[in-house]
């Protein structure tokens, strides 16, 4: 049984990795802003302050042999200083990065991003080989992060996930999903641009297999599904899979981008009509098995939204 703390519980990730843990049968300490009752009763929940000032780490890694390290501030589109990022991501990751080399941590998996690699757009195949080439604040601070982790001391496996999806997701990926499961015709059938993706459940599992894997420690490792679908090919999947018609049409993609330019909205189509493929293979490599394959995930996170789910759902059993 593993003895483990996770910051950032409440979120997204944190969460599920929580429950997933428990329901293992590992003992798990959940730290987050808000206590809040969501978890299995056999959860220790801890509030942690505002990690904008420093934290006392020692009292949440008394009688804990690894750490899963989520809390932090995510990529934003509000302005956001820089030196908060730098505090929060940086700093804050910097003290807990030694408190637990001098706790005798066993394993300090940090939750880094694949911006701490690139920009959100990327002319070739990321690896983890390429220079880091972060292009906004966010990215530098998750950067500076990492770099304080490996000279801590301390035992440790850094992720760099890229775009995380699954049930109840956030974000962009919950805007496309909306706009997916709307009844209008998209002009989207020629947005061959790929991008990088991971199932919730696939980052779980890499956590997991960090957290254990000798094969992992002090490495680095992009956290991605192995198939690196089109724009196109993920609306018609959450199409699909919410019961509509694929119902994409074309339009130049140059013009959708000038028009998004236009409106001062380049950051979108960046994200959007833009590449971003990032290899998962050194984690594969190192022993790591994706259990989720993406047509399925995504399917699975759009029948999970889908206003028509119990309809759908009715038909298939005839």
């Amino acid at each position: 049984m593993t003895r483990v703390l996770v910051t950032g519980a409440s979120g997204f990730v944190g969460r599920a990795l929580v429950n997933a843990l428990a329901s293992q049968g590992h003992f798990v300490r959940a730290a987050m802003r808000q206590p809040a009752d969501v978890f299995p009763r056999e959860v220790e929940v801890v509030a942690v302050s505002d990690l904008a000032r420093p934290i006392e780490w020692w009292p949440l890694l008394k009688n804990v042999d690894t750490v899963v390290h989520l809390a932090g501030i995510a990529h934003a589109g509000a302005p956001i200083p820089e030196e908060t990022y730098d505090r929060v991501n940086r700093a804050a990751t910097a003290e807990l990065a030694a408190a637990a080399r001098k706790a005798g941590i066993r394993r300090l998996v940090f939750a880094s991003s694949i911006r701490a690699q690139s920009g959100p757009s990327a002319s070739q195949e990321l690896t983890e080989e390429l220079p880091a080439a972060p292009t906004d604040a966010y990215g530098r601070s998750k950067l500076a992060a990492e770099q304080a982790v490996r000279e801590s001391g301390t035992d440790f496996t850094i992720l760099r996930p890229v775009l995380v999806y699954g049930e109840n997701v956030k974000g962009n990926l919950a805007t496309l999903l909306k706009l997916a499961q709307s009844p209008w015709p998209l002009p989207l059938s020629l947005f061959g641009n790929r991008r990088s993706i991971v199932a919730r459940d696939n980052l779980l599992s890499a956590i997991q297999f960090s957290l254990h894997s000798d094969a992992t420690a002090g490495h680095t490792f992009i956290v991605a599904d192995p198939a690196s679908p089109t724009l196109a090919e993920i609306v018609a999947i959450l199409r699909e899979a919410s019961g509509r018609p694929r119902n994409l049409f074309p339009v130049p993609p140059s013009l959708i981008g000038a028009t998004l330019k236009a409106a001062g909205r380049g950051d979108m189509w960046e994200r959007m009509g833009c590449a971003l493929v990032a290899s998962p293979a050194k984690l594969i490599a190192a022993g790591w098995k994706p259990p989720v394959e993406t047509r399925s995930g995504l399917a699975a996170m759009a029948q999970a939204a889908s206003p028509r789910k119990s309809g759908t759902a009715s038909r298939s059993t005839r």
